[in-house]
């Protein structure tokens, strides 16, 4: 098995600039100073603690001046070509630690007690050579319905500390499985790639098997012998997906042995609809319709327009619109920017976080619009020069 480790360092510097750059003003405005809470360190021992820009996220850590970096990120049972599914493995696995960890009484701390090589051989098939391997060995087949596939993909460790004194000590870990919905691979080097489906039973059954022994591997360790651990199931998207996979469900142990797991209703869903297929909310498909169509019919000069949305039990929670543009000229951008300020208010679904990125296949991040839950009208922000 070919072990590689997919980074996602330029979307993550990305992101960073966008919400860095986003202001505060009306939806008439194209570029502001944000007012949120500046960013301080406190020291705790020989470590410090990051600040927090909202009570909604947590602070981190860092050690010796640096932020303290996850042992094993980003390590996969093989290249995961649908960076989506990264992406949301993560950002889904800290919501789900939230509603475990405070985030005003806990300090993220990225996963510091897994290896890479310990990882990388827990993904692995299980063999003479690899008995750790959490994946089952082969079968020797390579027919689709009839081998064993790879069922677990990646793993991400996530430890939440709190201060004691002029410490920070361990207080609780999150452990997130991703699980295949679809296992690719090729019967001989650089042949042709063939499928496994992997049905959502199927899904479950190994990775509550898999979540078992990783628990029992966990507590032979000191530092993690009675400290809570959450366990979380991620059901990966295909690699041909627009959206991420998502957490299908999770349990919290504070002993030996998982006793209960709670099911989560998570659906991510693309706009414009394809043929066929349905949304939680018929009404969020035709109110992103009517945007889309309002967009396209003012400013013609567009390659497309779509949006990612997330469900949890059947309601709306979040909106990711992307547009692409064939604009070159700066006051082109200022007036697009400003218009879809005002389509976006009057016909996007309100009440739920949605970010607009405006971009074009040469000039990349053209500009950036984006509105709280519990905002009315959109920030702006276009991306200039000098």
């Amino acid at each position: 098995m070919n072990l590689k480790k997919s980074l996602l360092g330029i979307a993550v510097v990305f992101s960073a600039v966008v919400l860095a750059s986003c202001g505060s003003s009306s939806n008439k405005s194209s570029s502001s100073s944000s007012s949120s809470k500046t960013t301080t360190s406190s020291k705790s021992g020989s470590y410090q603690v990051t600040g927090q820009t909202n009570d909604s996220e947590y602070a981190g850590v860092i050690k010796n001046g640096k932020y303290l970096t996850s042992k094993s990120r980003g390590v996969t049972a093989n290249q995961d070509s649908n960076l989506m599914n990264l992406k949301s493995f993560e950002t889904g696995l800290q919501d789900i630690s939230k509603t475990q960890f405070s985030t005003t009484k806990y300090v993220f701390q990225e996963g510091q007690y897994l290896s890479k090589s310990t990882v990388e051989n827990w993904l692995g098939r299980k063999t003479k050579s690899n008995t750790t391997g959490l994946n089952p060995a082969s079968n020797g087949s390579t027919e689709p319905t009839k081998r064993n596939p790879i069922y677990l993909q990646s793993i991400e460790e996530q430890d939440y500390m709190q201060k004691s004194g002029s410490k920070l000590k361990l207080r609780g870990v999150t452990i997130g499985l991703a699980m295949n919905s679809v296992d690719y691979y090729r019967k001989t080097t650089y042949g042709a790639q063939y499928e496994t489906d992997i049905s959502d039973e199927t899904l479950e059954k190994e990775g509550k098997a898999m979540a078992k022994e990783v628990l029992a591997r966990l507590r032979k360790r000191a530092a993690l012998k009675n400290v809570p651990i959450v366990i979380a199931l991620y059901k990966q998207a295909s690699n041909d997906s627009l959206i991420g996979g998502h957490y299908v469900t999770y349990s919290v142990s504070n002993g030996d042995s998982i006793k209960k797991w709670k099911a989560l209703d998570i659906q991510n869903v693309v706009f414009p609809l394809k043929t066929g297929e349905t949304a939680p909310n018929t009404n969020d498909a035709d109110a992103f319709s009517n945007f889309k169509s309002e967009v396209e019919s003012f400013f013609p000069n567009l390659s497309g327009v779509t949006a990612q949305a997330q469900y949890k039990n059947g309601s709306l929670q979040g909106m990711n619109v992307s547009i692409t543009t064939q604009f070159y000229s700066e006051t082109e951008i200022k007036s697009f920017t400003q218009f879809l300020a005002d389509q976006a208010e009057k016909y996007l679904p309100s009440g739920v976080k949605t970010d607009i990125t405006v971009s074009s296949t040469t000039d990349g991040v053209q500009s950036f619009l984006s509105r709280k839950s519990s905002g009315k009208s959109f920030t702006t922000h276009v991306f200039g020069s000098y």
